[in-house]
């Protein structure tokens, strides 16, 4: 729900607190000026719960037309701030520049009285027109018993223009040295924060690119497939079986599966991979994704709000929406600041009155009027989301999920990195890599690949692809064999023409009585130490050859390893593979522990274990085997290309398996976190600093008290300055 009137850190404290005291769990972003509610809330008592804070609230029904709209109600603000800066900035620095150059800003007889009760109305008239909003802001805030950041500036420019004004209708009220106006004040810091706030609204839509451009990927139309010929048709009237046609330089509408054609797809907006993928009949293609040269035609799987694109806007949204526990905290100060503010305003004032020098009376509105205006905690509020805003932002574009803000804040602390090995280190598509002749100087390869393809054809074993895709890749055909026989736990033994074969361990090939040598057994012992898994394939009782299988490890993964052990962070491998093998990959990879063997409790097990000892783990994993231990971790990681059990497991995900990703996601949390620090920082040192300014602390030794337009316009300043650092992040190099 879209609410257009939230200002300020304590209108979040407000409306958190309406929605927990009507037992409703709520996420309110300040940046973005959301509330999400829980499911199952409905849109009248959500905004009945808002309206009792002081606040109304828009329906946020469809992504994209929210994204729209929000940009309209930016575009719109922004023009209108504008406006009104500059017709009160038009007033109030000409009246500056008079008093500042010895202009008589004093009432001391009726011709100044008629004078300056002209500048009065045409001030009332500003206040009203261009600064209505803080007024309405602070009557809203008062009708729910609260108070927000446009309850201390309608104050503060209120006492102004009314202590102003009361000393042009009776001057003989007030002392001699009293009668000082301030009109200027008032009309200078309703300008000077209103072109804060445009410039902010400026910086802050920068925040959003990311989410903007993803939404942007989503087609409105499709061409369908009828009996009438191909029809250009809205997205939103396909359904789950349609077929349709994807030309050249078209954007794919929905998920679906390719029915006929042969094309490339850029898919890099939504994975980050640069690298176009060839698309054929059966592969499955993503909505967003932008078609090259060829023509395709494809089978709708999903609806508009269950594809890929979709889940993904819905998770970048929900994470920019979400807390930082160091947010929480700031959200919990800025809850009390305001009516504690606004009484130390009083008390400075009344202190001032009663033991300062004269002329008390205008001391005391002066100090009164700053203390409110430069209190004003715009910045304190956007210190937090606007860094999560941009940071997830930038996550997504580099391809990484990030679920929440506190896995981001988490993921800034990790030490210990656990790696599940297949098919997040490895491809997790056994290859056939060797083949390895014994006793044969000029073994026909494609002869005995055709062998064994054709009997594997036969197998339902895990192994029996990589056979049958090295066939494919070398263009051997399968034949069928004459007699199959599977052995469990040692092969296969069959007939190919005239040939009898064994294909299996060293179990099937004893128990058949072939002999393995010493030359044999040297290259098992080799397949071993590399991590491969040997297939021994014997012919007319005698040995020919080992074949040997192996799980790549992925292109990318030594030196995203080594990115993560540059970052101190230690890399431990997980596996339920064999130890040997284990062992293989992880000493090419430089990972010194390895865990093998493990089942999933084990897995899970193992990570409690490391957080036993002081670690802040990330688990990193892609199966439903995983997703135990991901869920156990500080941080969970999966794959993109693994399971859903194990993506929904996750806090971070990776939209491809590319795990230098990992270590770019590691370092923007860390940014990210430092980020924020940096804008909190700046808030608070402004606010501690700015209000005993503000009060006169500086007066008995210099002389100094502090004008409330420059409280004013610091307190801008101060917004924008934030807005401004978290934009950083966008760009900020990550290492």
């Amino acid at each position: 729900m879209f609410v257009p009137d939230m200002s300020c850190a304590s209108c979040v404290v407000k409306i958190e607190k309406a929605f927990a005291n009507a037992g409703v769990d709520a996420r309110v972003n300040l940046a973005d000026k959301q509330v999400s509610a829980a499911k199952g809330v409905s849109v009248a008592d959500a905004q009945q719960i808002l309206a009792s804070a002081g606040y109304r609230g828009e329906v946020v029904e469809d992504a994209a037309n929210a994204m729209a709209d929000k940009a309209a109600h930016d575009a719109k603000e922004y023009r209108t701030r504008i406006i009104q800066s500059v017709v009160t900035l038009g007033v109030g620095i000409p009246l500056m520049i008079w008093g500042m150059s010895g202009g008589d800003m004093t009432v001391h007889s009726d011709s100044s009285r008629w004078n300056w009760g002209a500048v009065s109305l045409l001030c009332l008239l500003l206040l009203i027109s261009c600064g209505g909003h803080f007024y309405q802001g602070m009557w809203r805030a008062l009708k729910a018993k609260s108070a927000n950041m446009d309850t201390l500036i309608a104050l503060g420019t209120g006492c102004a223009w009314l202590y102003s004004s009361a000393v042009v209708l009776f001057p003989n009220w007030f002392p001699e040295g009293t009668r000082h106006v301030y009109f200027e004040a008032s009309v200078m810091i309703i300008g000077l924060i209103n072109l804060g706030h445009s410039l902010e609204l400026r910086a802050r839509g920068k925040t959003s690119e990311a989410v903007q451009k993803l939404i942007g990927l989503q087609a409105n139309t499709a061409l369908l497939i009828t009996d009438a010929g191909d029809q250009q048709t809205p997205i939103a009237d396909l359904k789950p079986g349609d077929v349709l046609r994807l030309r050249p330089g078209d954007r794919v509408a929905l998920d679906g599966e390719v029915v006929s054609g042969e094309s490339l797809l850029d898919e890099s907006m939504l994975t980050g991979e640069p690298m176009p993928v060839r698309k054929t009949r059966e592969d499955t293609v993503s909505a967003g994704t932008i078609n090259g040269d060829g023509t395709l035609t494809y089978r709708v799987t999903v609806g508009p709000k269950d594809t890929r694109l979709a889940k993904i806007i819905a998770l970048v949204q929900e994470a920019q929406t979400s807390k930082m526990p160091i947010g929480r905290l700031t959200d919990k100060i800025a809850g009390v600041f305001v009516p504690v503010v606004v009484v130390i305003a009083l008390l400075a004032a009344v202190l001032w009155y009663f033991f300062g020098p004269a002329p008390q009376l205008s001391h005391a509105l002066v100090v009164l009027t700053s203390v409110l205006i430069i209190a004003c905690p715009c910045a304190l509020g956007l210190a937090t989301p606007m860094s999560i805003m941009v940071a997830v932002g930038r996550a997504a574009q580099m391809g990484v999920l990030i679920k929440n803000g506190e896995a981001l804040q988490t993921a800034s602390n990790v030490s210990c990195v656990v790696l599940d090995k297949t098919g997040t280190i490895t491809e997790g598509k056994p290859q056939l890599v060797a083949i390895h002749a014994i006793d044969t100087d000029e073994l026909d390869e494609a002869r005995l690949l055709q062998a064994v393809a054709s009997l594997e054809l036969q197998s339902g074993h895990p192994l029996a692809q990589a056979f049958l895709n090295a066939a494919k890749a070398r263009g051997v055909d399968v034949i069928a064999p004459a007699a199959f026989e599977y052995r469990q736990g040692q092969g296969i033994v069959g007939t190919i023409g005239d040939d009898h074969w064994l294909l299996g361990n060293r179990k099937l090939l004893t128990a058949m009585d072939v002999t393995v040598d010493q030359t044999a057994q040297q290259q098992l012992d080799n397949a071993a130490t590399l991590g491969q898994t040997p297939v021994l394939a014997a012919k007319n009782g005698k040995l020919e050859a080992i074949l040997a299988i192996s799980d790549p490890i992925r292109g990318d993964a030594k030196a995203a390893l080594a990115a993560l052990q540059q970052q101190g962070k230690k890399l431990v491998l997980l596996s339920g593979d064999n130890q040997h093998t284990a062992n293989a990959v992880a000493k090419q990879l430089g990972i010194e522990q390895v865990i093998a063997g493990v089942m999933p409790d084990e897995k899970q097990a193992w990570v409690k274990k490391l957080q036993q000892q002081g670690e802040v783990v990330a688990m990193v994993g892609d199966g439903i085997n995983d997703a135990p231990a991901l869920a156990a971790a500080d941080v969970g990681v999966a794959l993109g290309t693994g399971t859903e059990v194990a993506i929904e497991s996750a806090d971070l995900t990776l939209l491809t398996p590319r795990l230098e990703n990992l270590a770019q996601a590691f370092a923007l949390s860390k940014a990210t976190l430092s980020n924020i620090k940096q804008n909190l920082f700046g808030a608070f040192i402004y606010n501690s600093c700015g209000i005993p300014i503000a009060a006169g602390v500086l007066y008995p030794f210099f002389g100094v008290l502090l004008s409330p337009v420059i409280a004013g316009a610091a307190m801008a300043l101060s917004s924008l300055t934030v807005v401004t650092n978290a934009n950083r992040l966008r760009h900020q190099r990550l290492q």
